[in-house]
């Protein structure tokens, strides 16, 4: 019996004894990003119920505790004040009688309107439940909510869950709440089959369907998941963005996230154009969603990974991480409107200026290895023409792995191209070009990478086209070769170091 209470204390020391070599491990771990969240241990999946409050943003996530592909999910919870500097707290949401913990949002109710307390932070989330899915009542998915009284710390489920049984709808999942001060209610945007569906609630207990939106509009490529929608603003005027995620169907195969962008009024979302339109173009940026209770700034976070290869990715102790936070914005182009996404400015303390020319140049070839070598992979690098015209920006390692980024000029598109990049036989189409249009219509070309262990992420045209890509280089990358037309010579060039523990 001692045995028994003992063993409980015994690991808690154990744990505590090592958690300074844990942590070391944890940052050495082969293809383990430095500067973009990713979990311990065990497998990761959508970002949700993300709400910022009291100065931390509160990150949850799908997560499967028991492996490192996915499982029953649950909601995993990390924290940060900076976006940047990561604190991994316990176990949010545990599945139940009801199901398993999908996709959902959080929001915080600071005039208690469903009861559980004034600022009180409420989990609206999809209950799956697997023996009603076995038995094909088409039922198994609703939405159901927990609340927080400390600010996330501990968590109670609502004893009246489900909040918004299923109608009949086989996908009925990933509910985004947001307030609608207008209408002096919650809006609730749902994912449902291939289209979303809008609800309203006075309390988050009692929901009203209000309208759908999107059956003969978009990708229809797969189903629809995780939406989001909130408002933004262009030359003083309000616009509704309504992001929407598809797998499969994305531009380059595999998963990716769509946006909409036109006017709500509590009730209808009606678009301003039926054009499809891709907030990243890249195959591993996936069920993003943006920070609730930012006021008028838009965070956007996505899953850094992809559906067609997600659960064979070459890491060990996790699988999964997310895309470098970036904050969205509208710009107006040629009289059409398009989200623009950067890295939020808290990036910026991160990096430390290493290079910067720009000069007159002949040569159709520069090489910058000796500044990128003792960077170890963790760059930010901008390269700008003066003229746009064919651009190759090609990293290597020892082993002859490549990852090349560049611009095409004929085609009028950017790409990144992975086909070299290391390991890639864990699944036959990772190893691929992906590319993406060039929206700007300017004469300057502008580029820049973020790159960290196993991943890239471009941003051109001041984001306007946006790629993200995850690679595996066997080795990390130590030359940097940037290969442009004769007739560009004017170039200009900077290198960043990143190092987040430095700050």
């Amino acid at each position: 019996m001692k045995l028994k209470f003992l063993k409980p204390i015994l690991a808690l020391f154990l744990g505590l004894c090592a958690t300074k070599s844990d942590a070391q491990s944890i940052t050495e771990e082969k293809y383990r990003p430095a500067f973009h969240y990713s979990p311990q241990a065990h497998w990761m999946n959508d970002p949700n119920g993300m709400v910022y409050y009291n100065g931390v943003y509160h990150l949850f996530y799908q997560y499967y505790p028991g492996g490192t592909t996915w499982g029953p999910m649950h909601w995993g919870h990390a924290t940060t004040r900076d976006l940047f500097h990561w604190e991994e707290k316990a176990i949010a949401l545990y599945p139940d009688s009801l199901g398993a913990i999908f996709s959902g949002s959080a929001v915080i109710d600071k005039d208690n309107t469903a009861g559980f307390g004034k600022n009180a932070m409420v989990a609206i989330f999809t209950h799956h439940n697997q023996k009603m899915e076995d038995a094909k009542t088409g039922r198994h998915q609703y939405q159901s909510l927990a609340y927080s009284n400390d600010e996330g710390a501990t968590w109670q489920k609502y004893k009246g869950n489900p909040v918004l049984p299923n109608p009949g709808i086989t996908d009925f999942r990933d509910p985004k709440v947001m307030w609608y001060e207008a209408g002096k209610k919650w809006v609730m945007t749902l994912a449902t089959k291939d289209r979303i569906t809008f609800y309203s609630s006075p309390n988050l207990k009692d929901w009203k369907r209000e309208s759908e939106f999107g059956a003969n509009l978009g990708a229809h490529g797969g189903v629809w998941e995780c939406p989001d929608l909130f408002p933004l603003k262009s030359n003083g005027k309000t616009f509704w963005v309504l992001l929407v995620s598809i797998n499969p169907g994305g531009p380059n195969k595999g998963s990716a996230t769509q946006y909409f962008i036109g006017n709500f009024d509590g009730k209808n979302f009606v678009p301003k154009s039926k054009a499809v339109k891709w907030i990243d173009y890249g195959t591993d940026n996936y069920a993003g969603v943006t920070w609730s209770n930012t006021g008028s700034r838009k965070i956007f976070l996505g899953w850094m990974n992809n559906w067609q290869y997600a659960n064979q990715v070459p890491t060990k102790a996790w699988r999964g991480a997310t895309t470098i936070p970036r904050e969205l914005t509208l710009i107006d182009k040629n009289g059409d409107l398009f989200l623009q996404s950067l890295p939020v400015k808290e990036f910026n303390p991160l990096l430390k200026l290493v290079y910067s020319k720009k000069f007159l140049s002949a040569s159709n070839e520069l090489d910058l290895s000796v500044n990128f070598k003792p960077l170890k992979g963790k760059v930010k690098l901008n390269v700008s023409l003066e003229n746009k015209g064919d651009l190759n920006i090609i990293l290597s390692n020892s082993k002859g792995q490549k990852l090349v980024i560049g611009y095409d000029e004929k085609k009028n598109n950017y790409f990144i191209d992975r086909r070299q990049s290391g390991e890639t036989g864990f699944e036959k189409g990772f190893a691929a070009k992906h590319v993406a249009p060039r929206i700007a219509n300017t004469t300057q070309l502008k580029l820049s990478l973020i790159l960290d262990e196993a991943s890239v992420e471009l941003f051109a045209d001041d984001g306007l086209t946006v790629m993200t890509d995850i690679f595996f280089p066997e080795t990390p990358l130590e030359t940097l070769k940037i290969q442009k037309k004769p007739k560009n010579k004017s170039i200009g060039v900077s290198l960043w170091s990143i190092d987040k523990d430095e700050h």
